[in-house]
């Protein structure tokens, strides 16, 4: 008889302090060392995202045509280079940040490193290239903003933020038709700055390694460090928008919080998984399990730079949306007026801490988490503490967490359908 192991949560984690060394023009270059595997990892951070632009779409736009080629080399050579020597190359944008990562294999770093030369430090910005990708974004958007979440997502921003604050505004795709080259120019050289960046390395990093990216952020300019003065919230506590053509309803609940430094922040995140944050949280239970209302349901705080929210968010046939709607509020007032039980909490628990054991688990699931502590202000320290506050946390501390943040005339609602 085969007798499954008893599931082993740790109390604690023990994470890998990243070294930080400064180059010579002031940018911080954070090393993570493991040598299990011939592969490293670098990842050059800028404070660049939409937030910063001037100009809608700028600065989507900027990041994506750093690849689109350079002084030197054409887009396809650019790709066909990174593809020969197995390399990886990615870009992401959020409101805050920009994410320009490279993975190579030790032994063709050398060639990895000459492509991200030309992709950070001397992108084209070649004109029929900016031309044709603001037409596909154009196109894509106008696409994707006829489905139902999309607007949802787009409308609850609003609700949070106001139209008009960094965080909330949206744009007319259309607007891709008004960018010019000098406007890209423009946003790359006042935020693709040295006082603007900051780099994360990890994997088998030797002193090639080091002094290879050390070339690079030494080319970068200096400039000012940027900011960007955000308007107090604007909040909208409810968006209804009628879509006659839609056989369902997205709706989305929450509220404005805090960010990820705020002392309840970590609780906050053992409240929403609670509610809805793995497949056998209370509303997935409720929604999906028990009424067949929808095939999924998620509860999560979100951080931004400057703020952060709760979020529910599922996508319901419209028969059912008030009923959705009611079951929501239903589960929320159960946690702010009855305790949880010890097992549902150790079960959330389990979750949370086995999901940050999974991304710990290799040197680049460290370094995401390491790059995150960054822009918070943080070392890795902070994940480590928020693994002991996580199994800190008792029902008493949920229900007293709900009672304070899941006021109903503190939530707004948006429904699109």
């Amino acid at each position: 008889m085969r007798t499954q192991p008893d599931i082993i949560i740790p109390q604690s984690v023990e994470m890998p302090r990243a070294e930080e060394h400064i180059s010579s023009n002031g940018v911080r270059i954070h090393t993570l060392y493991s040598n299990d595997f011939e592969v490293v990892r670098f990842t050059f951070v800028f404070r660049a995202g939409s937030a910063m632009q001037h100009k809608a779409f700028t600065a989507s736009t900027t990041v994506n045509m750093l690849s689109e080629g350079s002084l030197t080399m054409s887009a396809q050579q650019i790709a066909d280079e990174l593809d020969f020597y197995g390399s990886y190359f990615d870009v992401n944008i959020d409101r805050d940040y920009v994410y320009i990562s490279f993975v190579s294999l030790s032994k063709f770093f050398e060639r990895t490193l000459n492509v991200a030369r030309e992709i950070i430090l001397r992108p084209s910005f070649d004109n029929k290239e900016l031309r044709t990708y603001c037409m596909k974004r154009q196109q894509g958007l106008a696409v994707e903003r006829k489905k139902i979440e999309v607007q949802s997502r787009e409308l609850f921003g609003k609700a949070l933020f106001g139209a008009e604050h960094p965080y909330g505004m949206t744009a007319d795709e259309r607007l891709y038709d008004d960018i010019s080259r000098e406007d890209i120019v423009v946003l790359y050289r006042e935020l693709y700055t040295a006082d603007n960046c900051f780099v994360v390395c990890s994997g088998n990093i030797s002193d090639e390694v080091m002094e290879g990216i050390e070339s690079i952020v030494a080319e970068l300019p200096r400039g000012d460090v940027k900011t960007t003065s955000f308007p107090v919230p604007q909040i909208t506590h409810s968006i209804y928008k009628e879509v006659d053509t839609a056989l369902q309803s997205s709706i989305r609940i929450g509220r404005l919080l805090f960010t990820r430094t705020h002392p309840d922040f970590v609780g906050m995140q053992v409240v929403a998984t609670i509610l809805g944050g793995y497949f056998g949280s209370r509303l997935m239970q409720n929604l999906r399990e028990q009424h067949g209302y929808t095939y999924g349901v998620m509860a999560a705080m979100v951080n931004f730079d400057k703020e952060g929210y709760l979020a529910i968010a599922t996508q319901v046939t419209r028969d059912h949306t008030e009923d959705v709607l009611r079951e929501i509020y239903s589960e929320i007032e159960l946690l702010r007026n009855e305790l949880v039980s010890e097992e549902e909490l150790q079960m959330a628990k389990n979750m949370m801490i086995g999901e940050i054991l999974r991304i710990l688990d290799g040197p680049f699931g460290i370094a995401d988490v390491t790059i995150e502590n960054i822009m918070c202000g943080m070392d890795n320290s902070a994940t480590e503490r928020s693994v002991e506050i996580i199994n800190a946390i008792t029902p008493e501390n949920v229900k007293s967490l709900a009672e304070r943040y899941l006021k109903r005339e503190d939530l707004i609602e948006v429904v699109v359908g």
